[in-house]
């Protein structure tokens, strides 16, 4: 059940990261395509342990 809900979470997680570090990205002048690949990457990244956590938040919080 945890991994059907971290894989879930993923999608909703990753996709807000990587658009709010691209456009930090961009908001900070790094307006070439290696930049913001960086930040999306990142954010797409960063998104998996973060998916991770709030999945077995969420799975814990229900069994008890």
């Amino acid at each position: 059940m945890q991994n059907l809900l971290t894989f879930s979470l993923h999608f909703v997680i990753g996709t807000t990261l990587m658009g709010v570090l691209v456009i930090v990205a961009l908001t900070m002048g790094y307006d070439t395509a290696k930049p913001i690949l960086i930040a999306a990457a990142a954010g797409f990244v960063l998104a998996l342990p973060l998916s991770w956590l709030i999945a077995r938040r969420i799975t814990h919080l229900g069994k008890s």
